[in-house]
């Protein structure tokens, strides 16, 4: 999962950065509105963890200017202003939830995964692919009922790929989703990445579409078998 934090208190900013990294979210961080709103018309995220109080535009205008657009990303507002007046007007505007300041990390992120299954359709917040669980709040992969010992960044993959099963991701589409701008990334990261988790899982549980990307088969729980 790919976030910006629009935040302009450097010391928020910098600490949200590195939580969320640490967490195995690819999280960038720009400080005042406008720039946030250019790198939205170009760039594709996952959320959007959004202050009020930004210089050269305000979080609020913000969204509206990205629903405006016809932009969906999901919206976490972040701020200090805690009456509910200042609430609804967030929600109004086309946030999709908030949290007040000072936040906990885990709640932040908490509150993160929750927008990422709404806005995916997802009911339940563990991932099931026949005989393979993610439990992303765990940070937790279990295949035909036994753990998987994953890396931060396989975890990510392989979360991507089953929150899009059933549809092919290229190369580019992963390495956007799950790195961040200032982060060096050798040519055939992906391909490393899909390599391990074939090797801990099974030489099945990806299938590579040959010109095009990688596909996650689109299996039901309950009608795995084997």
């Amino acid at each position: 999962m790919r976030v910006l934090i629009v935040e302009d208190d450097a010391l928020l900013g910098d600490a949200l950065q590195i939580g969320l990294r640490e967490r195995g979210v690819a999280a960038e961080w720009l400080r005042d509105g406008r720039s946030a709103d250019e790198a939205l018309r170009t760039e594709e995220f996952a959320a959007l963890i959004l202050d009020i109080g930004l210089p050269r535009m305000d979080g609020l205008q913000l969204v509206r200017r990205m629903r405006a657009r016809g932009d969906r990303t999901p919206v976490l507002l972040l701020t200090a202003r805690d009456a509910i007046n200042d609430r609804v007007l967030g929600l109004d505007a086309g946030a999709d939830d908030y949290v007040v300041k000072p936040v906990a990390l885990a709640e932040l992120a908490a509150r993160l995964r929750a927008l990422l299954r709404r806005s995916l359709g997802q009911a339940s917040p563990v991932l099931s692919v026949g005989f393979l669980s993610l439990d992303p709040a765990a940070h937790r992969v279990t295949f035909r009922g036994k753990a998987v010992e994953l890396s931060v960044r396989e975890f990510a993959v392989l979360h991507e790929l089953m929150a899009n099963a059933g549809r092919v991701l290229t190369r580019e589409q992963l390495e956007v989703r799950l790195y961040e701008w200032d982060r060096a990334l050798e040519s055939n990261a992906i391909e490393v990445h899909i390599h391990h988790l074939r090797r801990k899982i099974t030489p099945e549980i990806i299938h590579t579409v040959r010109g095009v990307g990688y596909l996650m088969p689109q299996i039901p729980a309950d009608s795995a078998h084997g």
